[in-house]
């Protein structure tokens, strides 16, 4: 029994060995980096008809994909093809056409996600697995609007708008909403654009009998090579479209090859190539002439420029009802430009073409009257200038022999007034030397004026300032005598305080001993010294010299004591 498991657990550990190595040896694979596998299943069950992709458990190409990294499946059951993904770089934008999906509904030609055919959303920049059995997908140019331009979008699917009005979402059409400059990723089966100038243009009209056109100017600028590129297959494409409209109108109006935009310098601009490019011009030639009799029966012929402007906000209108600005150029300003100057050019004369007050006010009322009239149409006028007029010889030269004559006149005129005027020049030359001389001495007598007085003045000020420090010096002598007198009357009025409280002193004194006597007698006592000596010397045998020897008083004290002893006999008799 134990000899069976162990067997039996042999045999599974075989088994895994081989499962593994098979697995290891002949079903692994590797996808790598920006590619993907598409697998095809060798078993299931049969697609239905129609179906190219299968999903899970049917035989066929399977709709996923399996992206980079180590992947293990059958050979037995499965097949791989390895093929790069769908990388669509920057500026570039990608339109998927489904062969896979439900059928579009009748009227639709463009799906979603689930139907069959061009979908409706594009895929912008980035790194995409789509299997390509199923899918195709076509990389176009991204829609770069340059700076002056704007888009005009043209929705090319659902219901048609009502005529005359803006399509609105789900509606074919003109829409309102316009693109401003910058990049777009647009489906162009969904969506047509236009890119038409906005800003100031000029239209100029050459009324010479050599030839005649309209020149519409506009410019871009960009910092960016790869930008540049695409601003510039925009604006191809919608030549492109102006040639075609102007190859099928029957007006007249043709348009000159644009001139190519062409780098004229590199400089660096914050670490990248700038690059500038010159003005674009489209000069748009047409087999009419500005000409209109003038009201005394000349015919007259002249140049003229018409700058005009139109504003962003106006342009998606002006687009839906007239076109792009060869046809708003064709259907609207040209007509009215002619219409115009005939009108307003019958009510002047020749000479006023010729005369500069005359073609002033025609160039004023032409520029009024087109500003009003295409004002209208959301067009605006700001300058409507005549260049040359043309006008037939036998009015001209008379004219112009008159104004060179009164011009002569006029000349001759001013000779001599400026003749008068330098005459006069002259004088007022002198009279300015003269009166800067006057000047000079008025200046020299108002500065010795101004140096006296302000010696005057210093003097004055001196004087002032010595007279108010006598004034102090004579307050502060008197202070000080006050302060000496007061000080006097304090010192003699303490002395007599003092004094007079000594006194009241002594009275007091005397008045307590009762006598002045004893009073006498007591300050004598007081004012004795502590060491005086008193000695009693009675007479006896002998002389008193003789006694005072020996006493042993000395000869200093012989006097005292004999004062003293002369007392005391005294007063012993």
């Amino acid at each position: 029994m134990k000899t069976s498991s162990a067997l039996l657990a042999l045999l599974i550990l075989v088994i895994l060995a081989i499962s593994g190595l098979w697995e290891w040896s002949f079903c692994r694979f590797y996808v790598g980096p920006n590619e993907m596998a598409v697998i095809t299943a060798k078993n299931g069950d049969p697609l239905p008809p129609g179906q190219i992709l299968a999903k899970h458990g049917q035989r066929g190409v399977q709709e996923d994909v399996l992206s980079e990294g180590r992947h293990f499946l059958n050979p037995i059951n499965f097949e791989h093809t390895i093929v790069p993904v769908t990388i669509i770089p920057p500026g570039k934008a990608g339109i998927v056409t489904s062969k896979v999906g439900k059928d579009l509904p009748e009227g639709e030609f463009l799906a979603e996600p689930g139907q069959k055919g061009i979908w409706r959303a594009v895929l912008g920049p980035g790194k995409y697995r789509i299997n390509p059995v199923g899918y195709k997908i076509d990389m176009i140019d991204a829609l770069s609007i340059p700076i002056g331009y704007v888009g005009v979008v043209t929705s090319l699917s659902g219901e048609q708008a009502p005529e005359g009005a803006f399509a609105k979402a789900g509606q074919k059409g003109v829409r309102e909403d316009i693109l401003q400059p910058g990049l777009y990723y647009v489906n162009p089966h969904e969506f047509k654009v236009d890119v038409v100038e906005v800003g100031v243009n000029q239209v100029t009209l050459l009324g010479s009998k050599q030839g005649g056109g309209v020149i519409t100017k506009s410019q871009i600028q960009t910092s960016n090579e790869a930008m540049d590129k695409l601003e510039r297959n925009a604006l191809m494409q919608q030549e492109q479209k102006r040639e075609r409209y102007l190859s099928s109108s029957q007006s007249g109006l043709s348009m000159n090859a644009p001139a190519a935009h062409a780098p004229q310098e590199a400089a660096k601009s914050h670490g990248r190539a700038a690059m500038e490019h010159v003005p674009e011009t489209a000069n748009f030639v047409i087999n009419q002439f500005v000409e209109f009799p003038s009201k005394d029966g000349f015919e007259i012929s002249l140049d003229m420029t018409v700058e005009f402007e139109l504003l962003p906000q106006n342009i998606a209108w002006i687009f839906q009802n007239y076109g792009d600005l060869p046809a708003a150029v064709d259907k609207v300003i040209m007509p009215q430009i002619l219409s115009i100057s005939r009108l307003k050019g019958s009510a002047y004369g020749a000479r006023d073409f010729i005369v500069g007050e005359g073609r002033e006010k025609f160039q004023d009322d032409m520029t009024e009257a087109l500003a009003r009239t295409l004002g209208e149409k959301k067009i605006l006028i700001h300058n409507a200038l005549i260049r040359h007029v043309n006008v037939p010889s036998q009015i001209l030269d008379p004219i112009q022999q008159a104004s060179v004559a009164v011009e002569q006149d006029l000349t001759n005129k001013e000779k001599q007034n400026t003749a008068k005027k330098q005459a006069d020049l002259n004088t007022e030359l002198s009279l300015i030397d003269q009166r800067r001389a006057e000047v000079a001495q008025e200046t020299e007598k108002l500065k010795a004026e101004i140096k006296a007085d302000q010696s005057k003045q210093v003097a004055e000020i001196g004087a002032e300032a010595l007279r108010e420090v006598a004034d102090i010096e004579k307050q502060t002598a008197g202070v000080r005598a006050e302060k000496t007198m007061k000080l006097g009357k304090a010192g003699a009025e303490v002395v007599r305080r003092v004094e007079g409280e000594k006194a009241n002193g002594f009275q007091l004194k005397i008045k307590a001993f009762g006598d002045p006597l004893a009073y006498n007698l007591s300050t004598f006592a007081d004012s004795l010294s502590d060491d005086i000596k008193i000695n009693i010397l009675h007479s006896g045998p002998g002389t008193l010299w003789t006694d005072l020897e020996k006493a042993g008083l000395g000869e200093l004290g012989g006097a005292k004591i004999l004062r003293d002893t002369n007392a005391g006999a005294t007063n012993s008799h």
